[in-house]
């Protein structure tokens, strides 16, 4: 540890104290602004690393570190990559201040030592756990106003555990949720998490481990493999499987691929498909040109992952399994639509099974993609 960690960590464990003081009367927690750190998915101090297909929605980032690895074959969509930049500099800066501001809010109900919060339903306020938090099972969350947990040491899920939000409406997952975790935070292999995580220390999201909201872990790394972590920034979002998507054409082939959706290639893959919320069903249609790769099968979930200011539809994600007589994979797409006549939309694909493809969001080279509410 350097000591610009060891002096970060003094700073912060300084307002530990502050931990489950009572609070009278109603429970209220008080949202923090996240600053410059809201549009990251994943933010790690030293470094961030990947294994396998991960993808981040959203912006990703390291400060003061510079080291991002695994990224291909993870992809960035709908964001960019921050290694040790001013932007990733000004994200941790907010980062660190928005998680001062949660372990001061003042504590609306408090919990043991060690505690266990699978099969639990709670409601708005500050939730205080002295040392440590478990979760085994489902914990459920039922309110709009905000969730604020504040964990003395380690955030820890057992293997196919989920936190599910129930505010009465659509809006995103874990917006309005967030998780101040005094040393690290590990979530369990195929855990399903809501929320904006805030770790003094370290972040370990295991194999298929997904989070709605973020993770950013303040002075050590986050480690991921194979994850889906989409950056949660409020607002009103489509229920799954509510908007209708078609699209074809083709987009350019880097090798290696490339995150910068502007990249071009030497080689192409055309693509036709149409996801519909009825079912949800539909089909898509992939060939690689480059390397003879051919995926062709149902659509079997689709869902908004992001939208634009206006309350649109910005990234819609679709999903499915290839049929026929091929080797047996699975797929998932990442599209945008940005109007007519199409010059700008993206597509990404992540291919795995026996068969397996990463290609990062790319802007298509000739074709269009539609969103039909």
């Amino acid at each position: 540890m350097n000591s610009h960690q060891k002096h970060l960590i003094t700073c912060l464990l300084a307002t530990v104290a502050l931990f489950c003081s009572p609070s009278p009367g109603v429970a209220a927690g008080v949202e923090p602004d996240l600053g410059a750190a809201q549009s990251f998915a994943v933010l790690g101090a030293a470094t961030v690393t990947n294994t396998g297909m991960t993808t981040i929605t959203g912006d990703l980032g390291v400060s003061p570190g510079t080291a991002i690895t695994g990224f291909p074959p993870g992809v960035v969509i709908g964001g960019a990559i921050h290694a040790g930049d001013a932007v990733a500099a000004q994200a941790h800066s907010d980062a660190v201040i928005a998680y001062r501001t949660l372990v001061a809010e003042a504590c609306d109900f408090n919990y043991l030592d060690v505690q266990e919060m699978g099969g639990l339903t709670l409601t708005p306020g500050v939730h205080c756990f002295p040392s440590s938090a478990q979760l085994t099972g489902t914990l459920t969350l039922v309110g709009s106003d905000p969730f604020i947990f504040k964990i003395g040491s380690t955030l820890t899920t057992a293997s196919h555990s989920s936190v599910v939000a129930n505010d009465g409406g659509q809006t995103c997952d874990g917006s309005n949720v967030f998780w101040a975790v005094g040393s690290s935070a590990t979530l369990g292999t195929g855990t399903q998490f809501v929320g904006n995580i805030l770790a003094l220390i370290s972040i370990t999201l295991t194999t298929g481990a997904n989070v709605s909201g973020s993770a950013l872990a303040l002075t050590g790394a986050v480690t991921m493999d194979t994850n889906q972590v989409s950056v949660c920034s409020g607002g009103t979002f489509p229920p799954a499987g509510s908007i209708k998507v078609t699209g074809g054409g083709q987009i350019p082939v880097p090798d290696p691929d490339s995150a910068d959706p502007t990249a071009g290639g030497s080689g192409w893959a055309s693509f036709g498909f149409n996801a519909q919320p009825k079912g949800p069903g539909g089909h898509f249609n992939y060939v690689n040109h480059v390397t003879g790769l051919h995926v062709n099968g149902p659509v079997t979930d689709i869902q908004v992952i992001a939208i634009n200011p206006d309350g649109s539809p910005k990234t819609v994600r679709f999903s499915g399994v290839c049929a026929g007589s091929g080797p047996a994979c699975s797929f998932s797409i990442t599209v945008e639509d940005h109007g007519e006549p199409g010059r700008d939309d993206q597509l990404g694909i992540a291919v795995t099974g026996v068969v397996s493809e990463v290609r990062s969001q790319r802007i298509l080279d000739g074709g269009n993609i539609q969103f039909h509410k």
